[in-house]
């Protein structure tokens, strides 16, 4: 069974995420006016350039790796499971997520993202803020 046109589109945009060009690939996938939900943000970021312009904002010496689980979509929804590894120096741990996106013509136009351990993302990642 193949996976639908969605699912592999998220694999290809989150293959090998952390990497110096991950922003440009992910943009390929956003719609222009997306809607992104970070992980324990209450206000989202507006547009592509919006969410490309925060992830420019880590550090090259922070190591991102992104294990797809699973991604399940259709025509209007895309569901990934996601156990991310990160860390710095002598920092890093591990976390999983469920990032849940509407897309529609081939791009992601909204996704929110739920973690197991969000006090520690926030934590980690405010450092570079």
């Amino acid at each position: 069974m193949t996976d639908h046109p969605y699912a592999e589109m998220y694999k290809k945009a989150f293959t090998d995420f952390g990497g110096e060009d991950s922003g440009e690939r992910l943009a390929g996938f956003l719609a222009d006016d997306v809607v992104w939900w970070q992980i324990g943000s209450t206000e989202p970021l507006h547009g592509k350039k919006a969410v490309i312009d925060s992830m420019s904002g880590i550090p090259a010496e922070v190591d991102f790796n992104v294990d797809i689980h699973d991604v399940v979509s259709n025509d209007e929804h895309l569901v990934a499971l996601i156990v991310a590894t990160v860390g710095t120096g002598d920092q890093s741990f591990v976390y999983r997520t469920a990032e849940v996106c509407h897309v529609a013509d081939g791009k992601i136009t909204e996704r929110w993202a739920f973690s197991d351990d969000t006090q520690r993302i926030d934590e980690f990642f405010s450092q570079f803020g």
